[in-house]
């Protein structure tokens, strides 16, 4: 059986790839890893779009079928499923959503009952399970089925949540907020009104398919346009599920998860909160980004992509803040997954607090010019292995001494092998490309 689970569990085309019968088998399964008895407990809960509906019918009721209850939570973002999980003493939790993808696409991932996704050994069992239909799962009658019961305050208890995470007020600022038609529409606005900002949200009125379209932190530039037409101190762009964050200066310019990262770890280092002075960030980070770091004094680790992988380095080494240029960043502090409406109220209390401008705290970082190359190759995992590339790498970033860099690696799913690489001088960049790519090339 192919691999079901990517880095951010099942996606597919919804109803053709991702079916309501795989959904139903994935119930099953995942309720019996994640409960392991009849009589457990899952959250559910899912994003705006269209398929979601019948996607969320058919994995209920292969959860109910092993004897484990839903409490569903209905539209809501990712990260208050996995708050929730942990809140009501759950078992585990499930989200239907495709986060940033158009609304054609849908997808399905596991929370455990601590919040954190699931590891890989656990999504390997559920895969295991859907594989061999001898594996036994229960199948209770009469008094054993499951139930699903709505929990009708799941948005009341995520916000009371949210608005704990800052001790300050948001009066006196003008906030765009761009809810991409997704599962932030209603909470969003909310918590950010209840907090004293002046709100202006817009792509807030979700139909089940403009989810993502033309808005939201992959499609920010209507925003841009909404901060300068009302005049607003800044913006926020969230995606479909809300677990990520891209910001706008007043003047329209774009501050990425990079940036963000920066202000908000300058400003935890300086109030003593920046547990093992670490901030952990994946290969895809801006050099830009680094070189602030290193200037504040904040050590720096690196993961590979994958905010999954992120939180796992953060376990390991004790530190609590770090994230993707996406956007995708956690306060683990605060919560244990991604969570872009919690990362834009600690944004916001950055700026309120030291009465700096998003544009004043956003020129922490020199974002360097950067350029990617996709080289087709026959074997991308032999040039990967190549002593002649590692030679040439190692050398490229001798010269470049700390003020730029290089990355190389292969796609996972074609056969191109990608050369990137930073620097200010943006001459020797290209030079450093070309050099690189005519290497992978010839190999």
């Amino acid at each position: 059986m192919a691999r079901l689970f990517g880095t951010d569990g099942v996606r597919g085309v919804a109803n053709s790839e991702l079916t309501p019968e795989l959904a139903f088998k994935l119930g099953r399964a995942g309720a019996y890893v994640l409960a392991r008895s009849v009589g457990g407990r899952l959250v559910v809960g899912r994003d705006t779009r269209v398929s979601g509906d019948m996607l969320e019918a058919a994995l209920a009721a292969g959860v109910c079928s092993a004897g484990v209850d839903v409490l569903s939570v209905g539209v809501i973002p990712t990260p208050a499923v996995a708050l929730l999980t942990r809140e009501l003493d759950a078992d585990g939790g499930v989200v239907i959503s495709a986060s940033h993808n158009p609304v054609e696409d849908n997808g399905i991932k596991f929370f455990g009952p601590s919040g954190f996704k699931l590891s890989d050994d656990k999504e390997r069992l559920i895969e295991e399970m859907l594989a061999d239909p001898t594996r036994e799962v229960p199948t209770p009658v009469g008094a054993g089925v499951g139930r699903i019961q709505p929990i009708r305050d799941a948005d009341d208890r995520y916000v009371t949540f949210l608005k704990q995470t800052i001790n300050l007020s948001l009066k006196g600022l003008k906030v765009a907020v761009d809810c991409a038609n997704g599962a932030a529409y209603r909470v969003a606005p909310r918590v950010l009104a209840e907090l004293g900002a002046d709100v202006v949200p817009v792509f807030d009125t979700p139909d089940g398919v403009n989810i993502n379209s033309g808005c939201g932190s992959t499609h920010p530039d209507a925003l841009r346009e909404t901060v300068r037409r009302a005049g607003a101190h800044l913006g926020l762009a969230h995606d479909g599920d809300a677990d990520r964050l891209i910001a706008v200066d007043h003047r329209g310019e774009l501050v990425d998860g990079d940036q963000i990262m920066v202000i908000c770890a300058r400003h935890l280092k300086a109030l003593g909160r920046l547990p093992k002075n670490t901030v952990v960030v994946t290969v895809m980070s801006n050099m830009g980004l680094r070189i602030a770091m290193r200037e504040a004094g904040i050590e720096v680790a690196q993961t590979k992509v994958g905010d999954r992988y992120v939180v796992e380095e953060l376990l390991r080494t004790g530190a609590v803040f770090g994230g993707e240029q996406s956007g995708h960043i956690l306060f683990l502090d605060h919560s244990p997954t991604g969570d872009g409406i919690l990362t834009a109220l600690q944004l916001l209390a950055v700026v309120q607090s030291n009465r700096r401008s998003l544009a004043e705290l956003a020129a922490q970082m020199e974002r360097l010019p950067q350029l990617l190359e996709n080289v087709k190759v026959a074997d991308k995992h032999r040039v990967m292995s190549s002593p002649a590339l590692a030679r040439a790498t190692k050398e490229v970033e001798k010269r470049l001494a700390g003020q730029g860099r290089v990355l190389i690696r292969p796609s996972g799913t074609e056969s191109l092998v990608r050369v990137m690489a930073e620097c200010r001088d943006e001459e020797q960049m290209r030079q450093v490309v070309q050099e690189l790519t005519e290497l992978v090339r010839g190999l």
